[in-house]
């Protein structure tokens, strides 16, 4: 006899999705801690500095937010 304790029902795209954002989540941290030791040594060079570090959380984040939105696509 063969008996269910549990079924695993949904999409495993949602379990992908948690994975992945660990991706963009490392890179927004790089970004950010590289900032911080880059505004540290050369002041006088803030304002590069950081519109360099919000180009490049953008496209972190917009990695992340197109890993979101995939599961929906692509789910049935």
């Amino acid at each position: 006899m063969s008996y269910t304790l549990a079924a695993v029902t949904g999409s495993i795209a949602s379990i992908g999705y948690g994975i992945a954002a660990f991706g963009p989540g490392i890179g927004v941290g790089i970004i950010f801690g590289k900032g911080t030791e880059a505004l540290a040594r050369q002041p006088e060079a803030a304002g590069l500095i950081r519109s360099n570090q919000i180009l490049g959380f953008a496209f972190c984040e917009a990695l992340a937010l197109i890993g979101l939105v995939m599961p929906f696509v692509y789910g049935k």
